[in-house]
């Protein structure tokens, strides 16, 4: 874990350093610390930023922390610099990605469960309302459509309410086949 938390840092300083990123010289973490922290939280503690933030505060990895609420207020201040990042990542995995093998795949996410549809503030109306069988309930969300490669990097990806799928599709399939030279190709519906 210790070359993974390194080489996401690497990762994310140069590309700060390439966009000639400008931070504020009085801060106590820079923003690769911040986007470092947040992909470690996501990808071994389960989206958990505070044991992440602990995590590597303890083992010495950044000595100065932000506290809880203004780690979350410059996550969102930079939320740009993850697209950007995923982007750029995105465009690498179908570089290499010489068999153009894609698999596609979606699930929801949802923003407030059945018993606060009432209140949401957010999404309003049917077009937003999902049923997750598997778990028998309804919600208000989105739907998440991500196409990977074979090796499961993600190369693309599109938020959607619960209606328009098959639209996702169609845009992912030409992005991809633009890319290869085809003209076109038929999305699923």
């Amino acid at each position: 874990m210790d070359t993974q938390i390194i080489a996401i840092f690497c990762l994310c300083d140069d590309m700060l350093k390439a966009l000639h990123h400008f931070e504020d010289p009085q801060c106590q973490m820079t923003d690769a610390e911040v986007m470092t922290t947040a992909i470690l939280a996501a990808m071994r503690f389960h989206g958990n930023f505070e044991l992440a933030r602990h995590f590597l505060e303890q083992e010495g990895y950044i000595p100065h922390m932000l506290g809880k609420s203004r780690f979350i207020r410059r996550l969102h201040r930079i939320q740009d610099l993850f697209m950007t990042l995923f982007r750029l990542l995105g465009e690498t995995w179908k570089d290499l990605n010489s068999q153009s093998i894609y698999v596609l795949d979606s699930y929801p996410i949802a923003a407030c469960d059945n018993y606060r549809i009432i209140r949401s503030r957010r999404y309003h109306g049917e077009v937003w309302r999902g049923h997750q069988a598997s778990k028998k309930r309804y919600f208000y969300g989105v739907k998440i459509h991500i196409m990977v490669t074979e090796h499961g990097q993600p190369v693309e990806f599109f938020l959607t309410d619960f209606i328009h799928r098959p639209r996702c599709y169609r845009k992912m399939a030409r992005k991809v086949t633009h890319r290869m030279g085809f003209d076109g190709i038929r999305a699923p519906l």
